[in-house]
Parts: C-alpha cells; sequence; structure tokens
C-alpha cells in the first residue's frame, strides 16, 4: 500500500463552527484534501457572536466573502463596550493612522455568528469540503505519519488532524493536551426574547452590586452576567424562567418575559489556554485552544485569526513546500494574541464585581475611557487595528512589517486585496523596471504577482502571507531591497519550485 493510499484525506478538520469551516477553506485554497467532521446534526442556532472585528472583515474580504454594508448601525461607527461602559464614538480619534490604514472593508461590522457560518458553509460547498454531520470523534491515535480517528460513524485515516470542537473539545482531550486558566467566578445568559413591557429595563448596558445587563441594540436582545457559583451543568438547555430569574435579580425590575426567540445561551468567565496548540499530528484552533467571557465577541475574532494563520501553513506543510518550522510559528504567533484576548477580558471581570473595591476601579476606567486618548486606546484594541505579529529579527524595519496590510489602492482603481480571493502570497509591484515581479515567477504559483503602474505611491514593494500579514515592504526597491525580499521569500514561501 503506497503512502497516499493510506489516508483518506490530508486533513480532517473537528467542528464546523466559523473556525472549523473557514479553516478548510483555507486549505482546500492551498490544494489539500480536506472533510469536515461536526457532532450537531444541523447548524448550532444558538444566540452568541453579533460581529467581526477588523481583521475578520478583511479576511473576508481578502477571499471576496464580505456581506455589503460598513460598520455602522444607524448611522454611527462600532466602537464596543469595556465591561459594560459603551465606549463613546465622537471621542475617538478616527483619523489615527491606525483607523485611517484599514477602512475599505468598512470596519468592525454587526454579522451574527449563524449568518457568518451559513456564509461560510457556502463558501467549503463551492470548494468541495465535504462536511459530515452528526458525527461524533470517540478515539485518536497519531501514529507519526498521520492520525488514526475513531467516529461514531467508522474510522477515519488522515495524515493530520485539527480541533475546531469548541471549549469542552474532544480533540483536544483524547490528545492529552493540558488546558490551564482560571476557573469562572460568574454565570451569564445570551438570548433574544419576548417582554410583556420592556419599559423599566434600561437601553444599553446597566451595572449595580447586584451583576449586570444589557438591553439591545436589537429588539428583544438580553444579556445578564451575575457573579457567585457558576452551573454545575452548563450542557443542560437554558429555559425561559432561568434567563427571566436571573434579569429579575440583576436588574431590580419584575419584568415578564413570554417567549424564546431563539436559542439562549449560558456562559461563565472559565478562562483557559491550550500548553500547546499543536501534539504531533494534532493541531487545535479557537474554542478548543483557549476560552474566556464572550465580551464583544472576541473568542470569534480570535478563532478566525487563528483559522487563517494555520490555514495556509499547515497547506504548505501537506503540498510539500513548507520551509523549516513554518508549522511551528502557528503557535509561535497565535499564542500572544490568545494571552492578550484572555487578559482584557480578566481585566473586564475585574470591574465588574459589586464590591467596593470593584466599583472604585470601575469609576477610575470610567473617567480613562470618557477621554479621547482612552476611548481611542480601547477601540483600537478592541477593533483589531493596532494587532501585530512579531517576525523574526531579521526581518527589515518597514513600518507595515508585521501588521495586516492596510488599504493599499492601485492604479487601476483596483485594491491590491481584491487579487486575494484565491489563497496565496500577494506580492505587490511597484517598480519601474519589474524587478520584484521578476523575481516572483521562480515560486510559480505560490506567489500572486500584483504589478501596479503607479510607481509614485509608497511602499513600491510589499509581500503580503495568505494570512493578510506584511511580511516584508520596501518604499525605495534596489539591489539590496530586491534581495531582502527573495530572502524572506525563502522564509515564508520556501525554496523557489
Amino acid at each position: 500500500m503506497s503512502s497516499d493510499e493510506k489516508y483518506d484525506v490530508d486533513v480532517t478538520v473537528v467542528g464546523a463552527g466559523p473556525v472549523g469551516l473557514l479553516l478548510a477553506a483555507e486549505l482546500a485554497l492551498s490544494g489539500a484534501s480536506v472533510q469536515i467532521l461536526e457532532r450537531r446534526a444541523e447548524p448550532d442556532e444558538a444566540v452568541k457572536a453579533q460581529s467581526i472585528n477588523v481583521p475578520t472583515a478583511e479576511a473576508l474580504d481578502r477571499r471576496g466573502l464580505l456581506p455589503s454594508g460598513g460598520g455602522r448601525v444607524g448611522g454611527t461607527r462600532l466602537t464596543g463596550h469595556f465591561a459594560g461602559m459603551v465606549l463613546d464614538p465622537d471621542l475617538v480619534d478616527w483619523a489615527d493612522p491606525d483607523f485611517a490604514a484599514h477602512t475599505a472593508a468598512g470596519g468592525a461590522r454587526m454579522l451574527p455568528q449563524p449568518r457568518l457560518e451559513a456564509l461560510l458553509a457556502d463558501h467549503v460547498a463551492r470548494l468541495g469540503v465535504p462536511v459530515r454531520r452528526g458525527v461524533e470523534v470517540t478515539s485518536l491515535e497519531d501514529t507519526g505519519d498521520g492520525v488514526i480517528v475513531g467516529t461514531t460513524a467508522g474510522t477515519v485515516r488522515a495524515r493530520w488532524l485539527v480541533g475546531c470542537d469548541g471549549g469542552h473539545s474532544t480533540v483536544r482531550r483524547l490528545a492529552g493536551i493540558d488546558f490551564p486558566g482560571t476557573d469562572p467566578e460568574l454565570t451569564g445568559y445570551q438570548a433574544v426574547v419576548d417582554i410583556a413591557d420592556p419599559s423599566p429595563l434600561a437601553d444599553g448596558w446597566a451595572w449595580s452590586s447586584r451583576g449586570a445587563y444589557r438591553y439591545g441594540p436589537q429588539p428583544g436582545r438580553v444579556a445578564t452576567l451575575e457573579f457567585g457559583d457558576p452551573p454545575a451543568d452548563r450542557s443542560t438547555a437554558v429555559t425561559l424562567e432561568e434567563v427571566q430569574s436571573s434579569l429579575r435579580r440583576v436588574s431590580g425590575t419584575d419584568v415578564t418575559l413570554t417567549a424564546l426567540r431563539a436559542t439562549p445561551t449560558r456562559w461563565t468567565d472559565n478562562t483557559r489556554q491550550a500548553a500547546t496548540y499543536r501534539s504531533g499530528r494534532v493541531l487545535l484552533a479557537g474554542d478548543a485552544a483557549h476560552v474566556h467571557p464572550p465580551f464583544g465577541g472576541q473568542g470569534l475574532n480570535l478563532g478566525a485569526g487563528d483559522a487563517m494563520n494555520l490555514g495556509w501553513k499547515l497547506g504548505a506543510v501537506v503540498a510539500g513546500w513548507a520551509p523549516d518550522g513554518l508549522l511551528d510559528t502557528y503557535d509561535a504567533e497565535r499564542r500572544p494574541v490568545g494571552a492578550w484576548v484572555m487578559d482584557w477580558t480578566r481585566a473586564q471581570i475585574g470591574v465588574l464585581r459589586g464590591d467596593a473595591k470593584s466599583a472604585a476601579l470601575r469609576g477610575v476606567v470610567g473617567d480613562l475611557l470618557s477621554t479621547r486618548e482612552g476611548a481611542t486606546y480601547a477601540v483600537k484594541k478592541i477593533s483589531g487595528v493596532a494587532q501585530r505579529i512579531d517576525l523574526p529579527a531579521d526581518s527589515p524595519g518597514h513600518p507595515l512589517i508585521g501588521r495586516f496590510v492596510p488599504d493599499l489602492w492601485l492604479g487601476d482603481g483596483s485594491r491590491l486585496a481584491d487579487h486575494g480571493h484565491g489563497g496565496g502570497f500577494l506580492l505587490l509591484d511597484r517598480t519601474l523596471d519589474g524587478a520584484l515581479g521578476r523575481l516572483a515567477v521562480a515560486w510559480g504559483g505560490r506567489v500572486n504577482r500584483v504589478i501596479d503602474g503607479d510607481a509614485t505611491s509608497a511602499p513600491a514593494g510589499v509581500l503580503v502571507r495568505p494570512d493578510g500579514v506584511v511580511a516584508w515592504a520596501a518604499d525605495v526597491v534596489d539591489a539590496a531591497a530586491v534581495a531582502g525580499c527573495e530572502a524572506v521569500l525563502r522564509r515564508w514561501a520556501g525554496v523557489p519550485s
């Protein structure tokens, strides 16, 4: 039996949520054969994340998937909140360079998770990726050159296995990967309901020593959180009475809920990060790799970033052109981002408690967020426009290096992002002699050359990884710059084909 005949597929992805779907799509674009296993028989319609941040919106934009409509609600820019303290868009310095560099995709925007899942499901279907629903993983064996996966539908043999199966990841548990972190101290609910008389409720977020709640912005949408012992079993279905009791306690009102209009969710502030994102031929992404409170939808966006980062790297390994150590950079690059999100949400827990010390801290933080500098800082963090990847020390020192590629308009009226629908590297060449474009030919289909006749614009050359991170850039392209670009191409795109 040949090596190829031993495997059903190059990569099996476990979990058909947004992270698993996006990862499978990126793998398919790289040429890998991939399938998705999902234990649920139908897509999850539960009330979860309602918005996406700038890096997620731009990732969809680069693949031609971003729905129409910008990052505004009722004409107001989306800003988010910190521990229920809504950030005033009129205070934010929208002229800040980090915001100004990322406007074409419309910025952070409302995009409910079920709608995003449907969009990505259509995308993977077009790419020919099978989604096998009602299939649960029961065992796995890493053989060194592949993974034998036991499921309720029989055995699956794959070269690689990726767990995108949530905070209670079966893949993580079976792989023996530790999940250290902090235990929960609060319980929260999200639901869309009918309310007999909502007038006693405040619009937006309200906080008191009893807890916090939010009413809106969508009609009937409520969220609550209360400190105390977390539920013994989070897997049980959330009832109307459970949501109503929580809302009454934290709001201090006797509001009556008459119906649930969507599947409600129960959550805690359980905050953990996998000890490693990779163990042999098994990898983790999304909530399988990290969990935290759902403040601001950061978990969805963090998982989308994992998928974009891992997809092309694992695809390169499958294709056989990955440079040494490429797959190790997945953990190295995504772990710090995950750790920051966990601390960002932990900090919000610190100012949400009902005790006097937390109330005093909440007042101080609220004062800072009511300043132009404070509001701008917080929105830059929440929106993701300031995210940066620490690339190797020998990378050139251009300020774009390690950042997500900004809006770059080309002389023909297109944008650089418009050339990324099929995946792969993008190399923008604005040189008069086409030196960068000639260099990229040696890498064949791995690098998409984008020749722009507008030689007066800067930067003159930009190399963008498939995940949107700028790997190299130069404002002036001379012989030394071309040599530097070639070195970076070898680092990330392997040896020329």
